[in-house]
């Protein structure tokens, strides 16, 4: 594939990074993804101490060979109590980049920087991609509509369109991409490369159930909704009938208490929990209650496959 200021930034052969994934992506996934040219991601949060985090860190350390590159995601707002711990625990370690989400990066970028750490970060419109590449960021990370989990609100066209035409640093576009014309088509937009997730998600290293796996299958892009249930941010999940049953929107009483100042920020702190949880019982289990994030990108996921012929797929 096609040398781009991403390649070039993290030393890899193809332009493609596996995007973090939270309950999904482990180090089996970066370990393969690696060797096979390409970079990946984990989140930070898969990790339920630090001390699992360092070990995981040091594990990708040791199986990095050339052509390849790894990082981590940081929730860098107020709701992620362990990021300030986390992000120490990464730049003490050293990893290539790291990419930010749900607030400012400007800590971030600060300190691993100082490491030679690359920060990429997560954008949804070009105000905010202006404030951080105002603050140093090396790439952009351009969600769109078609992206899995959290999703932005323009499509590839129009963001990456957007963001190449009024910032200097390179676009990633994450979202959409479940095949090589996906690839394709998202370059010549202008982006640098590509952040791809679901498609991995039914792969033979996920560490999530077969239902789950079989799910990204069975299920297309028709099959994709957004739901308010979870983490009261609208979200992508599968269509199931557990979903179908208890509906995608607020209910009354999360409509009103979201209405109030004083207990907005509870109530939400309150459903991200609730949600969480059940995703990843869901994730990591058998359960009727079947909430399976994904994206549109399943769409081209026939079967279970190992991550290295994912890969093969996306770039050939």
């Amino acid at each position: 594939m096609a040398v781009t200021k991403l390649t070039q930034l993290l030393n890899i052969k193809h332009p493609i990074i596996q995007a973090p994934m939270f309950l999904v992506s482990n180090t089996a996934m970066v370990i393969e993804a690696m060797k096979n040219g390409i970079a990946g991601c984990i989140p930070a949060l898969n990790y339920r101490t630090l001390d699992e985090l360092r070990a995981a860190i040091k594990e990708l350390k040791a199986a990095k060979i050339e052509g390849g590159a790894f990082g981590f995601n940081l929730i860098v707002n107020k709701s992620n109590i362990k990021y300030k711990d986390q992000l120490q625990i990464i730049c003490e370690e050293g990893v290539d980049f790291i990419i930010t989400s749900l607030g400012s990066p400007e800590e971030s970028i600060k300190r691993a920087h100082k490491k030679n750490i690359k920060v990429f970060c997560d954008v949804t419109d070009l105000n905010f991609a202006k404030k951080v590449e105002g603050l140093g960021a090396d790439a952009l990370i351009a969600v769109n509509n078609l992206a899995g989990g959290h999703r932005g609100n323009h499509s590839p066209e129009v963001l990456i369109s957007e963001l190449v035409k009024n910032c200097a640093i390179p676009v990633i576009s994450a979202g959409g991409v479940g095949c090589k014309k996906d690839i394709d088509k998202m370059l010549i937009l202008g982006a640098e490369g590509v952040s791809v997730g679901s498609p991995f998600i039914a792969s033979e290293e996920a560490n999530v159930t077969e239902e789950y796996k079989q799910a990204c299958v069975k299920y297309g892009a028709n099959d994709i909704v957004m739901t308010e249930r979870i983490s009261g941010t609208p979200c992508t999940v599968i269509n199931t009938p557990y979903v179908q049953k208890i509906g995608t929107k607020q209910t009354w009483i999360e409509r009103i208490l979201n209405k109030n100042k004083k207990l907005k920020k509870w109530v939400k702190m309150i459903r991200f929990s609730i949600g969480m949880k059940a995703t990843e019982k869901a994730a990591k289990k058998a359960t009727y209650k079947t909430v399976w994030v994904a994206g549109p990108s399943i769409e081209h996921t026939k079967e279970i496959l190992p991550v290295s012929k994912i890969i093969q797929q996306l770039i050939e």
